[in-house]
């Protein structure tokens, strides 16, 4: 795997452990005093519907503390993770936050649902500590001119572009249906992709949401259906997706239906049976389609037994991020660590190269598609640098 510092130049990297052995941060924010481990929060759902991509999170940030404390990067200091669950929920993450800043964490990387991310970041911003989101993408969290505010995955904007781009361009859908969840995240990514088609000079001749954990969409579907649409886009979550596949194939529903990037799940398959086949999400590259990421799926598989999910690599690289970012700035002060995360240049992450814009969103986020073959997710297809479908597959 990738050395967190090997892309340092010797002299920073032994300045940052020795000023790290010699005084740690100096305690002015994020609680650290310079003694024991470095905690860093991660804040996941780990109850409800959601709960299999909490622990996927949870999971991929311990590998990398272990990882991280075995090379010994830190000047001897370990690094410790404190979970705590926000259930995707907005309250519950609110208090789930406040909770963990008592635990006094020097950073925080994790989220999955942007709706509990939102006012998480907040509180951690006010309080002065580095956020860095894995797997949440609505717009907003990086919109608010927050300085402590990052993340290692693409957002909704982007994402909506490609998603609009697959249905009118590589699909030739004239006619598109959009269907969401009222969720901060499922909505903000269903309008931008609404916005995006009718740019490209299709219609959306159906929007609408579906109630979340409903039994029973065959009535929304027979609506939907009844507007003719030639792709269907939906921007919920897992939870719901294999049911909607489902229904749909029994009401005979039979144009191509994608989902957003958080379909990607084995969920989905197992819920729709032979329905799932073919159906595609549109999603940054997981972690089977990137080579840069075979050596950190095999210790997560040696590690937990089971593949990891598809924010895990993006998780593994949040902390790595943040360990690179404290090796640095020779220091585990929160202020201080968040200098060195915007001064993050081409850190060579399991996903790729990762950079910073001034808002705190990654540079040059990849997305592809991914399609159920088998029972399983393949690469389906990707943009080239000339704007050309092709192939995502390597």
């Amino acid at each position: 795997m990738e050395n967190l510092t090997r892309r340092l130049g010797a002299g920073i990297a032994l300045t940052g452990v020795a000023l790290l052995s010699a005084c740690g941060g100096n305690g002015s924010s994020g609680g650290d005093d310079g003694s024991g481990p470095i905690r860093i929060g991660v804040s996941a759902p780990l109850s409800g519907d959601s709960a299999a991509a909490g622990t996927d999170i949870v999971n991929a940030a311990k590998l990398a503390v272990k990882k991280i404390n075995k090379e010994g990067l830190l000047g001897g200091r370990k690094v410790e993770i404190v979970q705590v669950d926000d259930a995707c929920d907005a309250q519950t993450g609110t208090a789930a936050m406040r909770r963990l800043l008592t635990q006094k964490v020097v950073a925080v990387a994790g989220g999955y649902c942007s709706g509990a991310v939102i006012p998480e970041t907040m509180i951690t911003d006010r309080a002065g500590i580095p956020f860095i989101a894995d797997a949440s993408t609505n717009v907003e969290i990086t919109e608010r001119g927050l300085k402590h505010v990052f993340r290692t995955i693409g957002r909704d904007d982007k994402q909506s572009e490609f998603a609009a781009r697959y249905m009118v361009e590589y699909l030739k859908a004239d006619n598109v249906a959009v269907i969401h969840d009222n969720t901060a995240y499922s909505k903000g990514l269903a309008e931008a992709t609404k916005d995006t088609v009718r740019k490209l000079g299709a219609k959306t001749v159906f929007y609408d949401a579906i109630t979340p954990g409903a039994k029973d969409f065959t009535s929304f579907l027979t609506k939907a259906k009844s507007t003719r649409p030639q792709a269907i886009y939906f921007t919920g979550y897992y939870a719901d997706a294999g049911l909607l596949l489902k229904q749909a194939d029994e009401l005979g529903i039979d144009v191509p239906i994608i989902g957003g990037d958080a379909n990607q799940d084995p969920t989905v398959i197992r819920t729709a049976g032979r329905a799932a086949e073919g159906f595609t999400t549109t999603t940054a590259p997981l972690p089977d389609f990137i080579k840069s990421t075979a050596d950190f799926v095999s210790a997560y598989k040696s590690e937990y037994g089971t593949e990891p999910g598809p924010y895990a690599p993006y998780e593994y690289d949040a902390v790595n991020v943040l360990a690179d970012a404290i090796a640095r700035a020779g220091s585990a002060d929160s202020e201080k660590v968040t200098e060195a995360l915007h001064a993050t240049k081409d850190y060579a992450g399991v996903t790729g190269p990762i950079n910073f814009d001034e808002k705190g969103d990654r540079v040059h986020p990849v997305y592809v598609t991914a399609v159920v073959e088998g029972g399983v997710f393949v690469p389906g297809k990707k943009l080239d640098e000339s704007g050309n479908w092709v192939d995502a597959k390597g």
